[in-house]
């Protein structure tokens, strides 16, 4: 679809690459240098504009302005947000403030395409038929897979390669972040599409059945086969077996396994009969295969054989651009599935909720999240009130809420008292003369509230011992950890984003460093 585009930013030279990326996927661009001049032209001409694409970091009216200042207007053009500063606190707060999805600087060519697609998407009327479509035909394909991030396109594009032979691959990754959905695309854009996918979850399987599901067994093999059973294996014949949780199999049927891969024959369990099979074999496990055959419970060899092509699937909190496309997409199929009287949308509040939360079980809870508040609704648009489990996770996303309502409150008395009104800077003297700086609320200041912490320091956390040699890192990062548990108030998530480790990472760091996460002040004994 062509589109008519307006690029708010006031880098001259990052408008026109993002100009030039866009025109040659035949989209008409604008551009405007600014937040003022990009509403001044919405004003003017902006009911042919399809998408805006605006820098969130800008002098005078900044991104957050022009969103604001759009929102009040009652313009609803999708905004793709731009972010080379800050954290995800500043995408929650474009979230916050309406924002359709947001990129991060340097963004490629591929990815601020693959933005304005998803925007131009967007109209629910397509989104309704091609649910409906998917749901009737039930097979998934690489383009049914909604993805914004790089990581995610990656998987996307090696899945795509692998689909092209019969070459063995391996799905890593957490539960939840949709192995077996990458494999149906596999299975779709090869030529054994149309043919059998058959799933098993092998830590579903209790140990002593592993081997007959899998290969199959005769009548009277063992006690209570009273019948013929065909396996796994000759039920997907011509099409693709898919092992999920490969890393839960005993080892007696990685034996058995391994004669499959690398001879395509199997043997019945009560049979001395060898069964030639052809089947296309992928693997899924959120374990890590290399370190359970160090430890003995996955054989070397077979280790080998199936993970010639791995692909690793990020978990969702590594690809937060891809929750407010998963969450829309969620949003519209359970409208259509429940018969909903209109569809349910999910307002700038709930989608800041959702984008700030970590979502350890990833896609599979963020669409039980969704499922959930979309049948409890009790209006057409869900917002962070329709999340309670969520926001109880994240208390410091109620906590900006109320720091912003106090701001509200308190600014109108503190301009009062300075005489002036209540949006007009403070006029603070600075060196070279006077400066308009508008006074805001800090968070408490961390040096501040290190040296409370630690008394003795004097500059924070010093960077030179006693004897004025560079201090070791891991003493450093000790006292930098203990910090942000006591300035965190011991919120687990929060920290490990803070300092941009995972949390199984900053658990072993609590554990090496004899940490108590209830104290953390306190010296390991």
């Amino acid at each position: 679809m062509i589109a008519q585009i307006l690029v708010v930013d006031d880098d001259p030279v990052q408008r026109r690459l993002l100009k030039n990326a866009l025109e040659r996927h035949g989209h008409v661009v604008h551009t405007a240098e600014n937040g003022l001049g990009g509403l001044a032209f919405l004003k003017h001409g902006g009911d042919q504009i399809n998408v805006i694409v605006l820098d969130l970091m800008m002098p005078g009216l900044d991104g957050l302005g022009f969103l604001k200042a759009t929102r009040e207007a009652g313009i609803e053009t999708p905004v793709i947000v731009q972010t080379g500063h800050g954290g995800i606190e500043t995408v929650v707060e474009a979230m916050r403030a309406g924002a359709f999805d947001f990129v991060v600087k340097p963004v490629s060519p591929e990815r601020i395409a693959a933005s304005v697609a998803n925007a131009l998407t967007v109209d629910r009327k397509e989104g309704r038929s091609r649910t409906a479509r998917r749901s009737r035909s039930g097979a998934v394909t690489f383009s049914d897979i909604v993805s914004a991030s790089p990581e995610m396109l990656r998987v996307i594009e090696l899945a795509q390669r692998a689909a092209h032979s019969s070459i063995p691959v391996v799905l890593e990754g957490e539960s939840g972040v949709g192995k077996e959905m990458v494999a149906r695309a596999i299975q779709a854009a090869s030529d054994r599409a149309g043919k059998p996918f058959i799933t098993v979850n092998c830590g579903a399987i209790p140990e002593n059945l592993v081997e007959s599901i899998l290969f199959g067994h005769e009548k009277g093999a063992f006690t209570g086969a009273t019948e013929r059973h065909t396996g796994k294996f000759v039920e997907a014949d011509g099409g693709t077996l898919f092992l999920d949780e490969i890393g839960d199999l005993p080892l007696d049927v990685q034996v058995k396994l391994l004669r499959a891969v690398q001879q395509g024959e199997i043997e019945t369990v009560g049979s001395a009969k060898v069964q030639k099979v052809n089947v296309r074999l992928i693997s899924a496990t959120n374990k890590d295969l290399i370190e359970e055959v160090r430890e003995g419970r996955f054989r070397e060899d077979l280790y080998y054989r199936l993970n010639v092509f791995p692909i690793t699937i990020p978990a969702l909190r590594r690809r937060k651009e891809d929750i407010p496309h998963l969450a829309r997409v969620f949003a519209d199929r359970f409208s259509l599935e429940q018969k909903l009287p209109r569809p349910v949308t999910i307002g700038p509040t709930a989608m800041a909720l959702l984008t700030a939360h970590d979502w350890p079980g990833n896609i599979r809870e963020l669409e039980n999240a969704i499922f959930r508040a979309a049948v409890l609704a009790q209006a057409d648009e869900l917002t962070d009130a329709d999340f309670p489990q969520i926001a109880a996770q994240l208390p410091e996303f109620r906590s900006e809420e109320l720091r912003h309502a106090e701001t509200v409150a308190t600014a109108a008395p503190r301009a009062a008292e300075m005489h002036q009104p209540a949006s007009s800077p403070v006029v603070l003297p600075t060196p070279d003369g006077f400066i308009g700086v508008p006074v805001q609320p800090a968070r408490p200041d961390p040096r501040a509230l290190l040296a409370a912490a630690y008394p003795a320091s004097a500059n924070v956390i010093p960077t030179t011992d006693t004897a004025g040699e560079v201090r070791k890192l891991a003493e450093v990062e000790e006292e930098l950890i203990r910090f942000a548990l006591k300035f965190y108030r011991g919120q687990m998530s929060q920290v490990a984003r803070k300092l941009g480790i995972g949390r199984s990472t900053l658990y072993r760091k609590l554990k090496d460093y004899g940490i108590d996460p209830d104290n953390p002040l306190k010296e390991a004994a």
